[in-house]
């Protein structure tokens, strides 16, 4: 019997390596999961079909699978509107450096071009959020195009789209299936006259400082001898969290507005900053300040902030040919200085929500927060909702050197940890997969909980819901306007996940929490745990400018002439406590 180019392809995914794909199915696309369906599901070596509720959920949850696991993640989304709805979750993916492959299947191929139903153009719309975006018109060009996308999207780290018209896909294959190119990831190697550039001037600076973002993961060892070598502080960016806090003596937490700790001021008062591995976008945190910046990409060297010397290549044979020129610094003043900033800072600010709010109604975030990080397993992966949930997993929940914490950081999506822990729990079967979702972005995407349902998912979804958006509150106050727009009637979705078969509890009471949270942990299926939590509750950056506080004020006045005193204070009282001090 013919082979078709539906199950050509198909077979190319599962020499990849493909164990899943995510999708809905769809008329245009109904040869491709007919090839999946006759691979027989993982149960008999094939590839399993995961029927999400939406397609945007199923790229994120691709994207989920290929950043945890580094290896090709797949979704797929019928013409017209079916694979539209992939787009934001691709544009997740691409700029998370995951790579992931997207079937966008289209209309007859006859009919492109002639306003058709659902008609879009795929192989164009997908452009801008992926390294790779052809289109199959051929049985012949089938399976050369799908072997080209695998590899853009292993060897790039992004997203490759292919985009194949029902009517190709159900055609007779006729080219020969190429083999797949698997290859070891290489290292690059730095000019060894930058890394002498670069020790010289640590070894001229008085006082360094790094900070560290993503590129670091696997250099962590060499990360903590660069600091002992020179007295340096460490600060980080969120996606560099996990490779960077655990086992760390030196770590000075994270600068930004979700940021924590001393290191906004020990990067502010060095004399050298070391950037390694991060393309941190705020450039309104960077100092103005002699900085070196070590990166394999070459396009992100001096691209956020002035770079005095630039350095090309992976941070690990980086440091690997650093550390033997640099001299041992006697001096540990400034380093002993910002350590003891943070520590007043860990105790004073962020410490500030978790000690004596055991029986405090409504429910501090913080505190339900730093519950959920002592009792989660110390290999759990967490998802983060994108807003106040960031802030409280980036400043609660400890990496240890085993758990793993991932978000849409750099796309900054709403919505993204629910079908982010599908993703992961569908790769990761046997490990604690933890959502960590706020009300708005829950909502937002609440179908996918039928999706873990339905897939018996063992996934635990924490929702934050304080019904409000409350990132978003806080960005106005900070531009010194009042809130409005960002409140939303309270909703039980406790109950939406027990009518739905999850074992679920609407918890209001502090004093419950830990018990919720050992329940839904404990239970073979799918939990959720939903805690009512103070609206109020606003991340304080740690370093505050003058124009964000005279923004605030304003803010707060209005808030008193149109709504009345009372809700102003009642602000002032939630947040009083968090606002960092010398």
């Amino acid at each position: 019997m013919a082979k078709e180019i539906a199950t050509q392809l198909i077979e190319q995914l599962q020499a990849a390596g493909v164990q899943r794909i995510y999708g809905i199915v769809g008329d245009s696309l109904n040869p491709i999961v007919d090839a999946v369906r006759k691979t027989g599901g993982s149960s008999q070596g094939g590839i399993d079909w995961i029927h999400v509720r939406h397609e945007e959920a199923a790229a994120f949850a691709a994207s989920a699978e290929a950043q945890l696991t580094g290896k090709l993640a797949v979704c797929a989304g019928s013409c017209g509107p079916g694979n539209l709805h992939l787009i934001n979750g691709l544009y997740d993916a691409n700029r998370s450096g995951a790579p992931v492959l997207a079937i966008a299947s289209h209309i007859p191929s006859k009919q492109i071009g002639s306003s058709f139903f659902q008609e879009t153009h795929p192989d164009r719309l997908f452009n801008e959020c992926s390294v790779y975006s052809e289109l199959v018109s051929t049985s012949e060009q089938a399976p050369r195009v799908v072997h080209s996308a695998i590899q853009h999207a292993v060897g790039l780290n992004g997203v490759a789209v292919v985009t194949l018209p029902g009517d190709i896909a159900g055609l007779e294959a006729t080219a020969p299936t190429p083999l797949p190119a698997t290859f070891r990831r290489a290292s690059l190697v730095p000019d060894p006259a930058s890394v002498q550039e670069l020790a010289d001037a640590i070894n001229d600076a008085g006082k360094v400082a790094i900070f560290a973002g993503i590129g670091v993961e696997g250099a962590h060892a060499e990360l903590i001898s660069l600091a002992e070598r020179i007295h340096a502080p460490i600060g980080h960016s969120l996606r560099g969290k996990d490779f960077v806090q655990y086992h760390n003596p030196y770590d000075i937490g994270m600068t930004g507005l979700l940021g924590y700790g001393a290191a906004a001021e020990g990067i502010d008062d060095a004399d050298l900053l070391i950037l390694l591995g991060t393309d941190f976008p705020y450039d309104q945190f960077l100092p103005d300040t002699r900085t070196a910046q070590v990166d394999r990409a070459a396009h992100k060297l001096g691209r956020r902030t002035d770079v005095d010397l630039a350095v090309h290549g992976d941070v690990l044979p980086t440091l690997t040919a650093l550390l033997p020129l640099l001299k041992q610094k006697t001096s540990h003043r400034f380093l002993d200085q910002m350590l003891k900033k943070h520590d007043r800072l860990m105790n004073k600010a962020v410490g500030a929500y978790t000690r004596k709010v055991e029986k405090k109604q409504p429910i501090h975030p913080e505190y339900a927060a730093s519950i959920l990080d002592q009792i989660a397993a110390d290999d759990a992966i967490f998802t983060a909702d994108t807003g106040m949930c960031n802030v409280w997993t980036a400043r609660y929940i400890n990496p240890l050197g085993t758990r793993r914490l991932i978000g849409s950081y750099l796309h900054g999506s709403m919505a993204n940890a629910l079908p982010h822990a599908i993703g992961a729990q569908g790769a990761f079967p046997g490990r604690q997969v933890i959502s960590v979702s706020g009300d708005g972005g829950l909502s937002m995407l609440m179908g996918e909980l039928v999706t873990a349902a339905a897939q018996r998912l063992p996934i635990k979804v924490v929702v934050f819901n304080n019904s409000t958006l409350g990132m978003v509150k806080l960005e106005m106050l900070v531009d010194g306007l009042p809130d409005f727009g960002v409140d939303v009637p309270d909703a039980n979705y406790a109950e939406v996940a027990k009518a739905l078969g999850f074992h679920a509890e609407r918890v209001t009471d502090p004093t419950r929490i830990e018990a919720a949270y050992r329940a839904a942990l404990a239970y073979p299926g799918p939990a959720l745990v939903e805690l009512i939590t103070d609206p109020n509750a606003l991340s304080i950056p740690p370093k505050i400018s003058g124009s964000q506080v005279l923004g605030f004020a304003t803010a707060m006045s209005k808030v008193v002439l149109n709504r009345g005193a009372g809700e102003a204070v009642s602000m002032a009282r939630s947040n009083l406590r968090n606002i960092p001090r010398g």
